[in-house]
């Protein structure tokens, strides 16, 4: 399973590009203002630091107005992956952004239907948000599971991009249905190497260690 970093925090691309866990990065417009910088510059920048792709919304909600806004993104890098709204405008723009050549993530994404139709329209990626779908008392995996089952009943090429993570559980449960890729802040990627008894193994060895009295 792919890891991309749901961040438009530099340092934190940068720590975990280092590390060899990103595949790739989504941003969207909350995370873009949290950033306090200029989208394009910011957008550019992340583009630079990893080779995967970097989702880049889109802010207008018509046809038009989504495939000028692409147009412009487009432009910044190589990698840049235009991300659209679960809508029927939405849909129309990555028909055409995808026959054209870019990569498309269709996000906001609630249920197997609409994921079904984002297989249709073409799509890069379809971002699942089952952070959400559990808030709203729905079960977020039982979702994955239902996307995963249809894609592969009719090999579909969409890549099933699982949003909104928000702890360690949803990660081990999208690779286990077989998501192909998920997208969480830095601290939960981060997060994922915790372990109580991997501590506890650390503080046993470097006091054994210690009464050896010796330096390596």
């Amino acid at each position: 399973m792919k890891f991309f970093a749901d961040t438009a925090e530099i340092a934190d691309i940068k720590d975990l590009a280092a590390i060899g866990l990103l595949d790739g990065v989504t941003t969207n417009p909350s995370l873009i203002a949290k950033s306090g910088r200029d989208f394009k510059e910011v957008t550019k920048e992340i583009c630079g630091i990893v080779n995967g792709p970097v989702s880049a919304e889109v802010v207008a909600l018509d046809y038009d107005g989504m495939m000028r806004e692409a147009a412009i993104l487009r432009k910044i890098a190589d990698n840049v992956c235009i991300k659209v709204p679960m809508t029927l405008d939405g849909l129309k723009a990555c028909k055409a952004l995808t026959g054209d050549g870019s990569m498309v993530n269709v996000t906001l994404c609630f249920s197997a239907n609409q994921a079904l139709l984002a297989a249709k329209a073409g799509a890069t990626f379809v971002s699942p948000f089952v952070g959400r779908h559990d808030d709203n008392g729905f079960d977020g995996m039982e979702l994955i599971a239902d996307i995963r089952l249809i894609y592969d009943n009719y090999d579909f090429r969409t890549e099933i991009l699982v949003a909104s993570v928000r702890h360690g559980i949803h990660v081990l449960n999208a690779a286990r249905i077989g998501a192909d890729v998920m997208t969480a802040p830095p601290a939960v990627i981060k997060g994922l190497v915790k372990h109580v008894l991997t501590d506890k193994g650390i503080e046993g060895f470097l006091a054994d260690w210690a009464k050896t009295g010796q330096t390596i």
